[in-house]
Formats: C-alpha cells, structure tokens, sequence
C-alpha cells in the first residue's frame, strides 16, 4: 500500500509552530509560578522587617526613658575633641557649664542605638538572613538581582 502525501505542504511547519506554543506556554506559566513564589517570600521578608522594627524599637525607647532618668544632667563620657556647632545641642544636652568636650547620655546613646541595632536584631533572631535580603528586594517591592 502506497501512502498519499500530506494534502497541505505547509504539513510539517505548521505542527513545528504548534510545539513552540505549546512549549511558550508552559514557560509563561513556570515564570508565573515562580513570581507568585517571589512575592509571597518578599511578602513574608516584610512582614519579619516589620516586626523586628517595632520589637527593637520598643525595646530602645524603654531603655531610653530608663537611662534617661538615671543619667540626666550628669556627665558620662569626655570626648576628645569639641563637637561640631549642630551636634552641640545633643553632646551637652541638660549639662551645666561651657566645657562642650563633656557628654551627655543621650548623645551616647544615639550613637550606641545607631551601631548596634542590627546585632541586636540577629541576637533576638528578628533579623533576616542575608540570603533572603538579598532576594528580598529594595523599598519599591522590585527584586534588586532582576534589574539590570
């Protein structure tokens, strides 16, 4: 028995095109797949920032009004040097006297709250690790490794 040709002669191209759609969608569809993944961690990452923000801030503002009433208008620290005019106001912030190279606790603490909040924040484990920071994003939602 002899078998006809295909009666289109376009036979063979036309089932080509068919597979690569078929094959675009399932991609379009792994894609959207993992954006779905991507939001729900970023979604997440957030919420953890967001936690550990209010946590450590309520924490530093308690230790504040409880130094605060030990410490205030009494020198704890001689620095130095004599701060900048506009830091002035902190340094000797309720101090007695001219001598700008004397320390308030307050500025103290400004400066201790600015360097250890982050190891505070991994020591309680509110902090996230830095593989999912870095898949996490930046303040725009979008993932920073996708832009180019």
């Amino acid at each position: 028995m002899i078998r006809r040709p295909p009666r289109s002669t376009l036979f063979p191209y036309t089932t080509l095109f068919r597979s690569g759609d078929s094959i675009d969608k399932q991609i379009k569809k792994k894609i959207e797949r993992e954006e779905e993944k991507l939001k729900t961690n970023n979604r997440d990452l957030s919420l953890v920032k967001m936690k550990s923000m209010f946590a450590i801030g309520f924490a530093f503002t308690a230790l504040l009004s409880m130094f605060n009433s030990i410490f205030d208008g009494r020198v704890v620290a001689k620095l130095p040097f004599v701060p900048i005019t506009w830091i002035q106001g902190i340094s000797h912030r309720n101090l007695l006297g001219e001598d700008y190279t004397d320390c308030s606790f307050i500025f103290l603490y400004i400066l201790c709250t600015m360097s250890i909040r982050q190891n505070i924040q991994k020591l309680l484990g509110f902090a996230p690790s830095r593989a999912a920071s870095k898949q996490g994003g930046n303040i725009f939602g979008a993932p920073t490794q996708g832009l180019k």
